[in-house]
């Protein structure tokens, strides 16, 4: 039996779901961020891999940053 789930538009939530959702994106963007600052301030031979690609991967939602600071960066 398929699962039909409407969307709820931003105004169809409460504002704990609206607070959640905003506190989410916050900590996306600020991990973004820091994916890419590290990135600029590392040598290239620090990184493993192109610091362009790792530029690129860390637009990738959650899983580029997470990637880059796991695998990415030399220790």
């Amino acid at each position: 039996m398929p699962r039909t789930s409407k969307k709820k538009r931003w105004s169809e939530r409460s504002p704990a779901q609206r607070r959640t959702l905003v506190a989410l994106g916050i900590a996306q963007v600020s991990f973004q961020l820091a994916a890419l600052l590290d990135l600029s301030r590392r040598p290239a031979n620090d990184v493993r891999g192109s610091k362009r690609l790792w530029a690129a991967a860390s637009f990738l939602n959650w899983l580029g940053p997470l990637a880059y600071f796991a695998y990415g960066r030399r220790r």
